[in-house]
């Protein structure tokens, strides 16, 4: 007879690469002639420290922005732009056609905006009462 344990954590990065692998593996029986999923990213660093990133994921003809961070001191100066840029160049080189990313409202969802990303889901009250998570588009055709 099996003997289930249930663990309850805070973080468990062997579980996470462990989950990712599996599903990996069903995504890619379930989608034969796709393109597998391939992590994406994209680092500027300014003199070996890191002031911008962005980390998401091309999946056939899909790309997805996981997260996207600029140094404060360096905001509002086109280098979110930049990276932002960068991430679809490479996405659209993997044969993406849409990239989809979200954003808190007290994050960047107008940055996301004026670079033609489209709201298509607004998640109201997450992460607190007053915020919402806000789900955008952009086609890269």
């Amino acid at each position: 007879m099996d003997r289930l344990t249930t663990r309850i954590g805070s973080g468990d990065p062997s579980l996470e690469q462990r989950l990712s692998d599996e599903l990996d593996k069903h995504n890619t029986n379930a989608t034969s002639g796709t393109l597998a999923a391939e992590e994406l990213t994209v680092s500027v660093e300014d003199n070996g420290v890191l002031v911008a990133g962005a980390s998401g994921w091309t999946w056939g003809e899909a790309a997805g922005i996981g997260m996207m961070w600029v140094d404060e001191a360096r905001r509002s100066s086109g280098l979110g732009r930049s990276v932002l840029d960068a991430f679809e160049v490479e996405a659209r080189r993997r044969g993406c056609m849409r990239i989809f990313t979200t954003s808190f409202t007290f994050q960047a969802p107008e940055f996301y905006k004026k670079a033609g990303y489209v709201e298509i889901f607004r998640w109201q009250g997450v992460p607190s009462e007053g915020r919402d998570d806000v789900h955008m588009l952009k086609d890269l055709r």
